[in-house]
């Protein structure tokens, strides 16, 4: 990915998901942002911003990060809001057998204490794959990959929800179904 379009994808990211206010835009409860308007506070905060970049970014986006809506004029983070103000209604789902959370292992004696939690997102994030889970992990220090007993989590009354870019969500995983290390 280029600079220009990684830069566009973390500025994004940052107002997508956690300051929208930071250049005037207003995000609806599921998340969407005017893409007209989200130009317009670019430019007013120095930064330009076209639709084919915003198209490109999308577009190129590995981890599909963010979304468009079907008649193009809106764009939304796919997950990972911080804001109060955004509760994207994500359809819940059966997840597999297992799952997987990438962490650093400075977390990891809290988390084998605590169970996951949120922390300043609505859910945490679970991927179907170690490799996934080892990325993540890999950017917060040295890496861990956790395996969740997903399907026992549901079995117990725990929801699953599943992002539009493939990231299984849930609320909280208690540490009964956490295990160090995947296999």
């Amino acid at each position: 990915m280029s600079k220009i379009l990684n830069d566009t994808s973390k500025f994004l990211s940052f107002v997508l998901r956690h300051e929208p206010q930071a250049i005037g835009l207003t995000l609806d409860s599921e998340g969407w942002a005017d893409i007209a308007s989200l130009m317009e506070g670019a430019a007013q905060s120095g930064r330009a911003m076209t639709r084919d970049l915003i198209q490109q970014v999308v577009d190129t986006s590995d981890k599909k990060r963010f979304s468009l809506s079907a008649d193009g004029l809106r764009i939304r983070a796919a997950q990972g809001h911080s804001t109060g103000l955004v509760a994207i209604t994500h359809p819940e789902k059966e997840p597999p057998e297992w799952l997987f959370h990438g962490t650093a292992t400075r977390f990891l004696d809290s988390i084998l204490k605590e169970g996951l939690r949120p922390g300043e997102r609505h859910h945490v994030h679970l991927s179907e794959d170690e490799q996934t889970a080892a990325a993540v992990g890999q950017r917060y220090g040295k890496p861990v990959v956790l395996r969740v007993e997903a399907r026992r989590m549901r079995q117990q009354g725990f929801r699953f929800f599943q992002a539009d870019n493939g990231v299984w969500l849930t609320e909280f995983v208690p540490v009964q179904f956490i295990m160090k290390g995947a296999t």
